[in-house]
């Protein structure tokens, strides 16, 4: 991983971008302009975010940042990873959760669906500093600061990370997130799952099926829950990379795209093995990694204790995750083939960069 080129996500201009951003924030604070813009250093390929400083030449108003960050729907020329992007929902939602609970959310500013200022529909967000566990080279190699933390300090973010999906799915309530949910028949859970199908057939659409992906989905039928339990707001994208902490505790939670009404184990069975996926990939390359950080049986435990629920079915829910996770791989592989960075492959499966522990899963030797 660390000698791989990072897959290109855009084929916009970044000078282009803040001189047309500039022009845009005139509209919002007249006068005002866009300073020190770029883009985050190692997460993110799906949506594009750009931080940026506002210059104003009289003072702002006092609910106005100095920092902020905007959220771009994907390029649509950059073979994009999702077949739609609402900025709208995800602006929603963004103040739909602060509204309604206690985590540290960014505060939202302005939406723009007007595609004719920056080529896409955005929204811009109050910058919040502190520090993310970086994707590449992933966290759990040594060098990173939460690698280089103590024993103690990681399990002060493990607790403060685990309270985070707690306190969403508690304290949302469904009425007022009813927007999210996923149209079709069926449980919340029966949707959600239709719904991946759906995306999965439009990855594959003149491109190589993935016999791997296919078997996953066949294994959830086989592992179906009895009661898929109780319907909940999800975060969808639930984990560490997308939280901003200040020191070990949550100073903002990130990325709603993936948002969505379903069980509560849809984001604990995220959370789980988004970690595995980067300790499994650490452990192939010859490095310990963090084994004992984000176990599932500890991230399981601590749960119930805070919300008085015990997870079930968690071999469904995380081979769930490693199969929704497989896909979107499949594409960031794909947009790579589209762009020339490496061959149309013999084997799609070969793309997947889990496939091992994808296999084991579905042959229920993983865990």
């Amino acid at each position: 991983m660390s000698a791989a080129p990072r897959p290109r996500t855009t084929t916009r201009d970044p000078e282009d971008l803040t001189r047309r951003l500039t022009a845009w924030l005139g509209t919002r604070l007249p006068g005002a302009r866009a300073l020190a813009a770029g883009v985050p250093a190692s997460n993110g390929m799906s949506s594009e975010t750009l931080l940026f400083d506002i210059d104003h030449p009289r003072p702002a108003p006092p609910d106005v940042p100095v920092s902020c960050a905007l959220r771009l729907a994907a390029d649509p020329a950059a073979y994009t990873v999702f077949p739609r992007y609402d900025m709208a929902r995800q602006f929603r939602t963004m103040r739909l959760v602060a509204e309604h609970t206690d985590l540290p959310v960014p505060r939202t500013l302005w939406l723009e669906e007007d595609s004719a200022h920056l080529g896409a529909p955005f929204f811009v967000m109050a910058r919040v500093a502190g520090r993310v566990p970086p994707d590449v080279m992933p966290y759990t190699y040594a060098g990173s600061w939460l690698h280089d933390a103590t024993d103690a300090e990681r399990a002060r973010l493990e607790a403060a990370s685990v309270s985070v999906l707690a306190r969403l799915h508690d304290q949302v309530p469904l009425a007022a997130a009813g927007f999210l949910a996923t149209t079709g028949q069926g449980s919340a859970l029966h949707r959600h799952v239709a719904s991946q199908r759906a995306y999965y057939a439009w990855v594959v659409d003149g491109r190589p099926r993935s016999p791997l992906i296919e078997r996953g989905f066949a294994r959830l039928v086989e592992l179906w829950p009895d009661d898929p339990g109780e319907t909940v707001l999800t975060w969808g994208d639930a984990r560490i990379g997308n939280i901003v902490y200040d020191g070990f505790e949550p100073a903002a939670v990130l990325d709603w795209e993936m948002a969505a009404l379903g069980p509560r184990e849809l984001d604990l069975g995220w959370l789980v093995f988004l970690h595995r996926f980067f300790q499994d990939l650490t452990e192939a390359g010859g490095e310990r990694g963090l084994p004992g950080f984000l176990r599932r049986d500890a991230v399981e435990s601590r749960y119930a204790r805070l919300t008085g629920h015990t997870p079930r079915d968690m071999e469904f829910h995380t081979l769930y995750a490693a199969l929704r996770h497989a896909i979107v791989m499949l594409r960031v592989a794909y947009r790579q083939v589209h762009f020339g960075e490496v061959p149309v492959p013999a084997d799609a499966d070969a793309l997947i960069l889990h496939r091992g522990a994808l296999e084991a899963m579905i042959e229920g030797r993983y865990w």
